[in-house]
């Protein structure tokens, strides 16, 4: 099978499926975007979903959640994985915010980077998703589907990256970024050794 009907069908099958993918993250403006995003590494979105209220009913600029102790923070956040960690980063990157950007979340990678506990992909999905500029955040459900789909060699997710930007076009990147994750978490789950799923079918069958 040549890439390029594979391609085809792999978006035929996610745009019928997600035509208009919603964030799943729920937030009100680009700074409780970016905590809730730094909040879902290594947990979930539901259970980022379920703790953020209150976190944001407190705080949702950052001036507002510098005035709450690090430990406040880590008391909204504890039951969401490495919430120590995470408590100390949304507390360093606040300060960072109103000291270097006048409060705003900046709207390019370099500066996204350098916040604590901002690592690449979390800037990946501020710029694709707040900001609206061609990224291809790779997590887990992204890693797996890149390689069961043959787009990609399971590497790594910086390999699995490039490879996606490779392979589809650059105007569809940020859509296809939320399809490939809700596709994942639908219907290629990682439990399943082999999957039946439509599009891992085709491939197979291909």
């Amino acid at each position: 099978m040549n890439l390029t009907d594979k391609i085809e069908f792999i978006n035929s099958v996610l745009n019928e499926l997600y035509p208009e993918p919603d964030i799943p993250l729920d937030h009100d403006n680009n700074f409780t975007f970016l905590i809730a995003v730094m909040l879902s590494a290594q947990s979930t979105d539901k259970k980022v979903n379920e703790i953020t209220p209150k976190l944001f009913s407190k705080a949702n600029t950052p001036k507002k959640m510098d005035t709450l102790s690090e430990n406040e923070i880590r008391t909204i956040i504890r039951e969401i994985g490495l919430a120590p960690t995470k408590a100390k980063n949304i507390k360093k990157t606040c300060k960072q915010l109103l000291e270097r950007h006048n409060g705003k979340v900046p709207d390019n990678f370099e500066d996204l980077e350098k916040l604590p506990g901002v690592g690449h992909k979390t800037a990946s999905v501020m710029m694709a998703q707040a900001f609206n500029v061609p990224a291809f955040p790779v997590d887990t459900h992204i890693h797996r589907l890149a390689f069961r789909w043959g787009i990609s060699n399971g590497k790594n997710v910086q390999t699995t990256e490039r490879d996606l930007k490779a392979t589809f076009e650059e105007k569809d990147w940020n859509r296809l970024h939320l399809q490939m994750i809700f596709y994942g978490r639908e219907y290629c789950q990682a439990r399943k050794k082999i999957c039946e799923c439509k599009i891992c079918s085709f491939v197979r069958k291909s």
